[in-house]
């Protein structure tokens, strides 16, 4: 963990060398995820075969291998304890309600000079969604990108997830049977979003694919936009807390640990502008560790990419938290609408004390899919629009044409294209 003060002559030296930090895929994962690119559109579900095998542990060599059925999911949404299908239903209705909020409006009106103009929106026809299964099984990110889609009334949704040995969570199983999801497949890797983008003699094609997922997935990702849209490219787990000194401590801790136990790589980040604070946080983190059963990804994680940023005051944090534009960001202070209205860049907000970011992961309802890596200073996270296409159109009468055409004709003949010019003038009287 890095300690920084802004009253050293240092500062700016020192964090604008963490804000360049890159925590994503080397030249190696991009070569390594090329080849499998490559050999999956090449060799389809052979291809699949192979890397099920090499990497899961899973045979594919047996027909009902390759999926899961919609009855095995309703029996472990049926088969669940009851106070938790509470809870997964809970976070779906919340999920879902937040998200038909979401959903725009066409536009259909005549301007002044009688021309009709618009937009309308409609779903892609299919979309696969990523489902991780290495370190963690994750209902949440099931919920939080099916569901989105489901309300974007998105046709066909597929979903891919490793299953190690063969071996499915429950619990993600029952989260696709309360989602509607129309197909899950038993595909995980690089290998899966390939084989959504280009299709294969089982898995028909998608239009987008979205859900976060290991360096590979996201590389994979990355490479095949423009075959597919998607969501973004993920990077790895970040949180940015900012408190003052009327903080429990361990609240605050907790909050760090949140995003560090998902990875190694992962990312927290606190700014104060109490030194006491800073210290009794770090030692509440050093007591957390030694009860989690994550800690050893936990501390990690802390270690080399933690952060503690001591400032003279309060008023310098926004400045500071815009060029981090962090994933999430956390305002734990006595006035956090104030400090609200001067943030610019972050993926996700979390006003008050009693806020904590693990509440928009499960059940708040916003979704959890959000821009890593800097990229919330041009991005946003997951919502229906990601599954929709917006199409324009525009209606002209003789008239219409008449008042605009002559123009159009000039510009046309400005930029050397006298067929463009001519297929307007042709139609003006």
């Amino acid at each position: 963990m890095q300690l920084l003060r802004t009253s050293e002559p240092n500062f700016e030296t020192q964090f604008d060398r963490i804000v360049r930090d890159r925590r994503e895929s080397d030249v190696d994962v991009q070569r390594d995820v090329a080849a499998i690119l490559t050999e999956v559109r090449e060799r389809g579900d052979e291809a699949l075969a192979e890397y099920s095998l090499r990497f899961d542990g899973h045979d594919l060599a047996a027909e009902e291998n390759w999926r899961i059925s919609p009855e095995a999911c309703k029996a472990a949404y049926d088969n669940l304890e009851p106070e938790l299908r509470d809870a997964l239903n809970l976070a779906a209705d919340r999920i879902r309600s937040y998200h038909e909020n979401q959903l725009p409006e066409d536009r259909d009106y005549t301007d002044s000079i009688g021309m009709r103009l618009g937009a309308r929106w409609l779903p892609v026809d299919a979309a696969g969604l990523y489902v991780p299964g290495g370190r963690a099984a994750y209902p949440s990110s099931l919920l939080m990108n099916a569901i989105p889609a489901k309300v974007a009334g998105v046709e066909r949704l597929v979903v891919v997830t490793p299953t190690p040995k063969g071996q499915t969570n429950p619990l993600v199983l029952a989260a696709a049977h309360v989602a509607r999801v129309d197909e899950i497949w038993r595909i995980g890797g690089a290998q899966a979003v390939a084989a959504l983008a280009y299709g294969t003699d089982r898995i028909p094609r998608v239009d987008v694919v979205t859900g976060p997922g290991n360096a590979w997935v996201a590389e994979a990702k990355r490479q095949l936009y423009g075959v597919v849209g998607i969501d973004m490219v993920a990077g790895p787990s970040e949180i940015l807390v900012i408190a003052d000194k009327d903080n429990d401590p361990d609240w605050i801790a907790a909050d760090l640990l949140s995003q560090a136990e998902h990875d190694p790589t992962s990312q927290s980040i606190l700014i104060t502008d109490d030194e006491l604070l800073a210290r009794q946080v770090q030692n509440s983190i050093d007591h957390a560790l030694m009860k989690l059963t994550t800690a050893a990804t936990a501390k990690a994680s802390w270690d080399q990419h933690g952060l503690i940023v001591i400032v003279e005051n309060l008023d310098q944090a926004p400045a500071l938290a815009d060029r981090l534009a962090a994933e999430h960001a956390e305002l734990m202070v006595a006035d956090p609408q104030a400090l609200f209205d001067k943030l610019r860049h972050a993926g996700s907000v979390f006003l008050g004390k009693h806020t904590p970011e693990a509440v928009g992961d499960y059940i708040a309802g916003p979704n959890h899919v959000l821009p890593t890596g800097r990229r919330a200073r041009f991005a946003s996270g997951l919502s229906v629009l990601d599954f929709m296409k917006r199409t324009s159109f525009i209606d002209a009468s003789d008239a219409a044409l008449a008042a605009i055409g002559p123009a159009a004709v000039r510009l046309a003949d400005a930029e050397g294209l006298p067929a463009h010019a001519l297929s307007i003038s042709v139609r003006l009287k």
